[in-house]
């Protein structure tokens, strides 16, 4: 969950926060797992939704997205032109939905926050196109995310990535930092310029979010007040982890492979192909 938030001092994490960080991370990495094993056609976002919110409270934890200024679920669910924040609702999946999961969780005072897009049954390459640029950008961006770089660095990275193949990069909603809050400094866009923004430094803990979009970057809020969808009414797609910054390389406190596996699993969903990086976990 990404939106443009007044700064705040930023707050670097020690190790003992760190690893307070990668217990929330875990459970959100698992929750997420968890929906990769239930998604189905046929299944509706509210079921969807509600298993999620058992699975959480059931190992501990507490959903964050749930009650955070309004916002009704437990997951953030948003199917094709959704970019967004898409309230669950009763409308069954079908097949060839593009649908992003974003989801948080609290576990021992910190924030786990990450996302992953899916599809239900078989896509085109188009689709796929879009999806594999997205989640590639995402570990573009966490390349960058190094003691001595700049968030500019990182969102250049993305950018850069993104639009030379001729993608939307949206820019009304960043990533952010992340730790005993969901949203702390610093913002964290998809866009920027190299060498420009806040300053990185060890401990910094930061979910890093590409919202990348098939057609146009340009979005609309709907009237319900959350959900964010393209203008031109084309598919986006949304992956997300929480990361700190370290030395010489970003330590990943969330991960996509428990996802990944289960996707696997699970006959009624799309794998998507490809090796990602490998980052220290």
């Amino acid at each position: 969950m990404g939106q443009f938030k007044k700064e705040k001092p930023i707050y670097y994490k020690t190790e003992e926060e760190i690893a307070l960080m990668r217990t929330s991370g875990e459970l959100v990495s698992r929750t997420l797992a968890f929906v990769a094993e239930t998604l189905r056609e046929g299944l509706t976002g509210l079921e969807l939704d509600r298993k999620a919110e058992a699975f959480i409270r059931d190992h501990g934890g507490r959903p964050v997205f749930k009650g955070y200024n309004g916002f009704p679920a437990t997951l953030c669910i948003s199917r094709n032109e959704v970019v967004v924040h898409g309230v669950p609702d009763n409308k069954p999946f079908k097949a060839g939905d593009i649908i992003s999961v974003d989801c948080g969780t609290y576990l021992n005072d910190f924030v786990g926050d990450c996302a992953y897009t899916f599809v239900v049954g078989h896509t085109t390459p188009e689709i796929e196109r879009l999806l594999l640029t997205t989640r590639e950008s995402l570990y573009k961006g966490i390349e960058q995310a190094v003691s001595g770089s700049r968030v500019g660095d990182i969102s250049y990275a993305i950018q850069s990535y993104c639009e030379s193949r001729r993608y939307g990069v949206v820019r009304d909603l960043v990533g952010h930092g992340v730790g005993r809050q969901l949203h702390e400094a610093p913002e964290v866009p998809n866009f920027g310029k190299r060498g420009k923004g806040v300053l990185l430094k060890e401990g910094l803990t930061l979910a890093i979010e590409p919202m990348i979009n098939m057609g146009t970057r340009e979005v609309r809020q709907l009237s319900d007040g959350w959900t964010i969808v393209t203008n031109d009414r084309k598919p986006s797609a949304h992956f997300e982890h929480s990361i700190v910054v370290r030395q010489k390389q970003a330590e990943l406190l969330t991960t996509h492979e428990y996802i990944e596996a289960a996707i696997k699993n699970n006959s009624e969903l799309y794998v998507i192909s490809q090796k990602i990086p490998t980052f220290a976990a």
